[in-house]
């Protein structure tokens, strides 16, 4: 496993496999495949928020998965003006991977009503994201995507750190309960 990557594991999905294919795409790929992932997350978060509310959680959670499904869709439409702009097109390019922020995930979503685990994952699948961009940024030979590359890692990182402040704060209440 490349050592970026240590600690990182999302049931099947193979992120070595994933990086090589991920790395064979253009720019233009690229940013077509994180425009639909930014999309994809923005309905995961606001999934989790509504599911959050019905499992009776706290307002902050709800308000975190929120928040975090309107960052995601304002993330894609950055993008989309970027993509826009660079590549003089509105037409998306298909791209045969899978998303990488949400399918790994949406199973293990579904499967557990445990607050802690539902923030773990989503601090993983963050976690994963912005190592992914560091990635892109290194290699990215043209300076515009590895702007764009290094402002979106610096993105997915804020997401990490408000789902680890909700997970310490879960953390700390589940034990205080016990």
């Amino acid at each position: 496993m490349t050592p970026i990557m240590d600690n990182i594991h999302l049931g099947k999905l193979d992120i070595e496999k994933f990086i090589k294919g991920l790395e064979k795409l253009s720019d233009r790929e690229i940013l077509s495949y994180w425009i639909k992932g930014e999309l994809k997350e923005a309905e995961l978060y606001k999934n989790l928020a509504i599911r959050a509310k019905k499992l009776g959680l706290e307002d902050r959670i709800v308000e975190t998965f929120i928040i975090l499904s309107k960052e995601s869709k304002g993330h894609a439409t950055r993008l989309w003006e970027i993509y826009k702009r660079l590549f003089r097109t509105e037409k998306l390019e298909e791209i045969d991977l899978p998303l990488i922020e949400v399918e790994p995930l949406i199973d293990k979503f579904k499967e557990t009503s445990n607050i802690l685990g539902i923030l773990e994952l989503a601090m993983q699948s963050e976690l994963l994201a912005k190592r992914i961009y560091e990635i892109l940024a290194k290699r990215a030979k043209d300076e515009k995507m590895k702007k764009i590359y290094e402002y979106l890692a610096a993105v997915e990182d804020e997401h990490y750190h408000k789902l680890k402040v909700e997970y310490e704060y879960c953390k700390k209440k589940a034990q205080i309960n016990e």
